[in-house]
């Protein structure tokens, strides 16, 4: 079905095809009728499969033209990257309208997000710190939001926004539609929505555990001392277009860079520690292209939406399942190809298997044909009955399937 066929305003559509937009996704097919009625709504997709405008078309639809009077939209958003891609999806989308849409983070100062609020903006992005600034001070009034929408929930509750969740919803007038989007639904979520909601309808697309189905993901085992070595290693032998390196700690990060930057590659660096500008500056270097690695913390895992990452690799392990999967997510995003690999010591086994039981099978493991691996003590039990077996997987865990090969995309000899 086009997006001619939804219910969409013209403008709308004409401003879906000029981002180059043909067909709705899944979450967007069945998000877009049902946010269009004006009930409530809890809704769970995978990362990459076009969220935002799953809710920003319809809202853009129902608002229809600009009107005076305070924000009729709020949307709260964990991160400030995540907090300025949504404001920059919705101007995009109401580029052929007379919306308008401003967006409240912290790291930059005051005075222009105050004065875009004073001008009048029917719609404001915000993450829940600067918005409760502004809130405090007295800048910004709810009492005219007409819809709600809590992006990233499962992040927010994460990330301590609990309260100031809460506080929000309480500001804005009981009489408004409250829209829930998020990769995960987990059960502290249902706390919010007894008291946000009401009677919401429920849609879920895909498996919230799973893995995209276009990344193959695999893990390769290596004494600690190597893992830089084998990055490189792996990078030398992969024809990538852009790739994104996970750190668990931000000095980890700078320190990963400074050594892929000593070895003549090109890279950007992402994490809390970085200013707004320098995070700008980092983002907008690797979309060009002007980077072609880009080094991060956590803090990108969600908070990044670059189309065309070929790669992911976790060089360190994440600590938590659920990060797993949204890392790996910022590859193979809106259905395109992706690889993902993760460096794996011994001292990391029990966070894998954790990985493994959340996703529910088995991971890879692989070697990288013709590197001097030093020997390391294999940790690893035999796989148990909750594991199934993951696409092409051997029969005996640890044994080499594939390798990386030098062909376009990076993929994998053997990958059907």
């Amino acid at each position: 079905m086009p997006f001619s066929k939804l219910g969409l305003l013209d403008h709308l559509v004409r401003g879906v095809q000029a981002m180059g937009f043909k067909e709705p996704t899944p979450i967007q097919l069945r998000a877009i009728p049902a946010v269009l009625t004006g009930r409530d709504l809890i809704a769970s997709a995978q990362t990459g499969t076009g969220k935002t405008a799953a809710f920003a078309l319809p809202i853009l639809s129902r608002l229809g033209v600009h009107r005076a009077g305070g924000p009729r939209v709020l949307v709260l958003e964990p991160t400030r990257e995540l907090a300025a891609q949504v404001e920059t999806a919705f101007r995009d989308l109401a580029r052929f309208s007379d919306l308008r849409a401003t967006v409240l983070h912290g790291g930059v100062g005051y005075g222009r997000q105050r004065s875009e609020i004073r001008a009048g903006a029917d719609i404001v992005v915000a993450t829940p710190g600067r918005l409760m600034d502004f809130l405090q001070e007295g800048q910004l009034k709810l009492g005219a939001i007409e819809i709600l929408v809590l992006d990233e929930v499962d992040r927010m509750l994460d990330m301590g926004f609990i309260n100031d969740v809460k506080r929000v919803v309480q500001l804005c007038p009981a009489k408004r539609q409250t829209l829930f989007f998020s990769a995960t639904v987990p059960p502290e979520i249902a706390a919010i929505a007894a008291f946000a909601l009401k009677d919401p309808a429920r849609i879920e697309v895909g498996v919230s555990r799973s893995i995209t189905a276009s990344v193959t993901h695999a893990i390769y085992p290596v004494a600690h001392v190597q893992k830089f070595d084998l990055l490189l290693a792996l990078l030398a032998k992969i024809d990538f277009q852009s790739v994104l390196i996970f750190s668990r700690t931000k000095h980890g990060a700078d320190k990963i860079a400074h050594r892929l930057r000593a070895a003549n590659h090109s890279v950007a660096i992402l994490h809390a520690n970085r200013s707004q500008n320098q995070r700008v500056e980092a983002l907008e270097g690797f979309k060009s292209g002007r980077y072609e690695l880009m080094v991060a913390t956590d803090i990108a895992a969600r908070g990044i939406d670059v189309a065309g990452i070929s790669h992911v690799i976790n060089f360190d392990v994440p600590e938590n399942p659920e990060d797993y999967v949204h890392r790996i997510g910022r590859t193979g995003r809106a259905m395109a190809v992706g690889d993902a690999f993760t460096l794996s010591s011994p001292e990391n086994e029990s966070d894998v298997r954790d990985i493994e039981r959340f996703v529910g099978r088995q991971i890879p493991r692989l070697k990288l044909e013709g590197f001097p691996y030093v020997p390391i003590v294999e940790t690893r039990p035999p796989a148990g009955r909750g594991f199934q077996r993951g696409r092409g997987q051997s029969s005996a865990p640890g044994r080499p399937q594939f390798h990386p090969r030098g062909k376009p995309g990076g993929h994998w000899a053997g990958r059907r």
